[in-house]
């Protein structure tokens, strides 16, 4: 089986690269990306040895290079996208330029290819700001750029699912150690400044919530989806809801010399929080663990590494 993974260099397409590289059953794997951030951390630090994966840099609006790279492949991981957890409202060209057109670019070529199975990941941005429990059958009502253009992104993705097996996987606040993590996100962010700083910033009451879920179950699920029998449809992919004080205080237990800092209480900041759903968890045996666990298990990993 041949695989192509856009956005294969970022955070979530190398562990999903390293997932795939241990399958026997796949016998090629195209990393497509641009490295846009100059982030070579899939060549320097993944591990992952010369044989099966091959690096192909390009960009998603190049028409000609998609349909080269598509040849003989069998499925699609579609990972590629402008991110940013902060600036969810800057930058509204570039998610657009990317998210929505790149992706209908990427589509435009998967039609006039032979490949049979599309997964794209998407975002649980894509549903805003809710007070109440989000589930599989709750509509999308995005509230930033960021997510707009995400479902812009969904909405090209769903001509395919007539045509082949296609999964678009609403994703949680992805968290935990890997070869090119993102450091802007809630988790990550906190146990990063929590060692290297011995504090973290704390912005409104903190009580908003969000759903989260760890880099290594999304790889097992994006692995192991491919060879399940799910329909093609949509799902939300993500494990536990934490407010912003649960994960600070979870921190300070863990290390209570830590100092928490709140900036702006007086702000109520939006709220999302998701219903996981059995079918899309189930599909990775990855041993269940608390976010106590997964926090210490962070922090000895940053610690092994750099001192």
């Amino acid at each position: 089986m041949k695989v192509l993974i856009t956005g294969g260099a970022g955070y979530i397409g190398i562990e999903l690269a390293k997932t795939l590289n241990n399958d026997s059953n796949i016998d090629e794997i195209i990393i497509y990306d641009n490295l846009w951030n100059t982030n070579y951390n899939i060549f320097l630090h993944s591990k992952i040895k010369k044989g099966k994966v091959k690096f192909v840099e390009g960009e998603l609006l190049d028409s000609r290079k998609l349909s080269e790279v598509l040849n003989g492949v069998d499925v699609v991981y579609h990972l590629a996208a402008r991110v940013a957890a902060r600036l969810v409202n800057a930058s509204h060209h570039l998610y657009e330029q990317i998210n929505n057109w790149g992706t209908a670019e990427l589509v435009y070529a998967v039609e006039e290819s032979n490949v049979s199975k599309f997964v794209y990941v998407s975002s649980i941005a894509v549903y805003g700001d809710s007070k109440e429990i989000i589930t599989e059958n709750t509509i999308a009502n995005p509230s930033t750029y960021y997510g707009a253009s995400k479902l812009r992104g969904e909405e090209h993705v769903e001509r395919l699912k007539n045509k082949i097996q296609t999964y678009i996987l609403r994703t949680g606040n992805v968290y935990g150690y890997g070869v090119n993590m993102r450091m802007d996100t809630v988790i990550n962010k906190f146990v990063f400044d929590s060692i290297f700083k011995n504090k973290i910033k704390i912005l409104g009451d903190g009580k908003q919530k969000r759903s989260f879920i760890h880099v290594d179950k999304v790889a097992c699920v994006l692995k192991n989806i491919i060879s399940s029998n799910l329909k093609s449809s949509t799902y939300n992919l993500v494990d536990s809801s934490y407010s912003i004080l649960d994960l600070a205080y979870i921190l300070k237990e863990i290390s209570p010399e830590l100092e928490m800092l709140f900036i702006n209480q007086h702000l109520e900041l939006r709220n999302l929080e998701i219903l996981p759903e059995a079918k899309i968890k189930n599909l990775c045996n990855v041993k269940n663990t608390n976010i106590k666990d997964d926090l210490v298990k962070m922090i000895n990993s940053f610690y092994n590494s750099s001192m």
